[in-house]
């Protein structure tokens, strides 16, 4: 077949149907996001140029993708980036991509964190900081905050880098390699606020994840253990040797786990009355306490 056929409109329509066939939820915006990256313009651009035909250079690069996505390859891998908080993340399969949700824990950060505070910087940590999105989302926020970033993946935090670089805020955040607080050994450090959107899915519910979930993001960014809490509790137990008076830790966690979460924080006798959060689904999201 002629490839001077192959226009935008009839490309989007063909691989929208052969995308749905593969399972996958959002097949038309799909198409659409592939066949904006492949010819470098934005959605909107597609729609000016519906009668515009793909050269064979063009159509080879975009069938590429398209056999990538049909394989349940994550679109955020493929392009590259994720949208958080208003900003564009790059994001490779070494990191999690940045989830609507994890916006929530962003909002309570800076909920505790005073815009145009004076005096002292205040200090956050951000464990298991990933692609670097909570961190810089903050960092953005709040100019006068300092933030410290920590992850056992070196990968990931080069991702991190990179995007606090993109967004001008790599002068105020500190990566540290390493697993949770282990790299702020001997540092010295307090902190007024901990935030954490740690690996909390159940190990046993690990199969039953969505192939794109399942298949190519990072295990050890998804495994909670056999109730999705064994790093949870970890951070809420060792956090207070690393909080400044009255600071606060802020981790996401799944809505189950809610009680069980919330159990544990009153047993450790370190807290005050545990705060619970609910996410833009009404659901609870976010589990936050202040130190006693």
């Amino acid at each position: 077949m002629n490839p001077r056929r192959w226009t935008i409109k009839r490309l989007l329509e063909v691989t929208a149907e052969y995308l749905k066939t593969k399972g996958i939820e959002n097949p038309r915006l799909d198409a659409e996001v592939l066949l904006a990256q492949t010819l470098g313009l934005d959605r909107v651009g597609l729609y000016l140029r519906l009668d515009q035909p793909l050269t064979e250079k063009e159509l080879s690069g975009y069938r590429s993708l398209v056999r990538r996505r049909a394989a349940r390859e994550p679109l955020q891998y493929i392009t590259g980036r994720q949208e958080f908080w208003s900003l564009a993340f790059k994001v490779t399969p070494d990191v999690l991509i940045p989830r609507p949700e994890t916006e929530v824990l962003v909002e309570e950060a800076l909920r505790r964190i005073p815009a145009g505070a004076q005096g002292m910087p205040l200090r956050i940590l951000d464990l298991g900081t990933g692609c670097g999105a909570v961190a810089v989302a903050v960092a953005k926020e709040r100019e006068h905050a300092r933030v410290w970033a920590t992850d056992i993946s070196s990968g990931a935090l080069s991702v991190a880098e990179e995007n606090a670089a993109l967004h001008g805020v790599a002068g105020r955040i500190t990566f540290l390699p390493g697993n949770l607080f282990a790299p702020l050994a001997g540092l010295g450090l307090f902190f007024h606020l901990i935030v954490s959107n740690p690996p909390y899915v159940r190990s046993d519910e690990l199969a039953e994840l969505a192939p794109e979930v399942r298949d190519f993001e990072p295990p050890g960014a998804l495994d909670g253990g056999p109730d999705g809490l064994a790093i949870v509790r970890e951070i809420l137990t060792r956090a207070p040797d690393y909080l400044a008076p009255g600071g606060w830790v802020l981790v996401e966690m799944a809505p189950p786990q809610e009680q069980a979460a919330s159990a544990f924080v009153r047993g450790l006798g370190a807290y005050e009355e545990p705060v619970h959060i609910k996410d833009y689904q009404d659901r609870f999201r976010v589990l936050g306490a202040q130190k006693a």
